[in-house]
């Protein structure tokens, strides 16, 4: 797991291709991150399936929650298939993109 902060942006990028490890470790850590929006960078892996994207639901609604956005980031799945709960984008630029329009909409009080 490979943390990089940006601002108000913490972008976590996994290098091994355990998610289920990844999502226990970001849980085990999570005070350090929550105050700040979160990416959750997958591009590095072979392939990501429905099953590894919901791992990380549980901590999307609990930092959504929070008024933090949660963003993953993968070009590995068929985005079609992503639940609603979820933001799941295909490159780091439309990551930064989602996360400064939910900040728009919170400040307007969406």
């Amino acid at each position: 797991m490979i943390i990089d902060r940006d601002g108000n942006i913490t972008l976590i990028t996994q290098e091994h291709p355990s998610v289920k490890t990844l999502v226990n470790n970001i849980e085990q850590s999570y005070d350090k991150f929550k105050s700040y929006h979160l990416i959750v960078n997958l591009s590095s892996l072979q392939k990501n399936h429905l099953e590894d994207i919901v791992e990380f639901l549980r901590l999307s609604n609990t930092h959504r929650r929070d008024q933090k956005s949660f963003v993953i980031v993968s070009d590995k799945v068929d985005l079609d298939e992503m639940p609603d709960e979820i933001v799941v984008v295909p490159t780091l630029h439309e990551a930064y993109d989602i996360i400064e329009m939910e900040d728009i909409e919170r400040d307007l009080g969406f």
